[in-house]
């Protein structure tokens, strides 16, 4: 799936804040290697790095553009890119950092298990995936591709998130791999200048993906300005212009 790191970064604030807060939540102790999974532009493992300044912080993406980008902004860190599902540790990791990624990786049953056993004792694997495939925002992205006439070729859009599993289903699969599992989830209202068009424009750099990138120009259009026509409804302004977006998000930190 091709990803664009210029409309990623488009939000950086907003998308680091979870980064600081899943980081702010990994326990005290002597981290001297750590790794950024699914890294995109960097700004994420230009936290990880400052959160640990004593370690040597890698990352990965499977995006090149983004990869290029992270390269820019953090000369001195290596980046390589790689895939999170065949990825395996040389050696192990203190702390293995994954942050708005793994919901792209399939069969977290098997995953998160083979993350774990590829940390150093008493190293957390710390996780942040959204938890909005019931929000307003992600249903009109499945409504708009059934109805229009791109919907053949949308079919298995919303097929390339990972299936959506509980806090608790988490808990359980992680407790016998690790000594401690902290399992939390926050909503983030976000206020965002533009009103509902910087709604889509935030999703143009992450959910939406699937759905426009199959298509053509022409199509892709139509259906950003249907999709668009909806978040105006379901997402008003505010009087000052802006808009809300509320953002649920899942945090894993699991500690061997």
């Amino acid at each position: 799936m091709a990803w664009s790191a210029q409309q990623y970064v488009k939000f950086e604030d907003e998308r680091t804040r979870p980064v600081r807060d899943l980081l702010a939540a990994i326990p005290n102790r002597d981290v001297r290697r750590a790794v950024d999974l699914g890294c995109g532009p960097g700004n994420s493992t230009e936290a990880l790095a400052a959160r640990f300044p004593g370690a040597a912080v890698s990352g990965m993406d499977s995006s090149p553009e983004m990869i290029e980008a992270a390269r820019m902004r953090l000369p001195a860190i290596s980046f390589a890119v790689a895939d999170i599902e065949s990825w395996r540790a040389a050696a192990p990791f203190d702390v293995i950092f994954a942050n708005a990624a793994l919901q792209w990786v399939p069969d977290h049953a098997a995953l998160y298990p083979r993350l774990v056993a590829q940390l150093a004792q008493g190293g957390s694997l710390a996780v942040q995936t959204p938890d909005n495939l019931d929000e307003p925002a992600h249903r009109l992205m499945r409504e708009t591709a059934a109805s229009g006439p791109w919907a053949e070729k949308l079919a298995k859009a919303s097929e390339a998130r990972a299936a959506r599993q509980t806090p608790d289903w988490y808990y359980r699969l992680l407790k016998p791999h690790c000594a401690r599992v902290d399992v939390w989830l926050t909503t983030y209202h976000h206020p965002l200048p533009g009103g509902p068009n910087a709604i889509v424009e935030w999703f143009k750099g992450t959910g939406l993906r699937p759905f426009i990138n199959p298509l053509d120009e022409r199509e892709r259009e139509a259906f950003l300005d249907r999709y668009r026509a909806g978040i105006a409804k379901v997402y008003p302004a505010l009087d000052d212009g802006s808009v809300l977006l509320p953002f649920p998000r899942l945090f894993i930190v699991a500690t061997r």
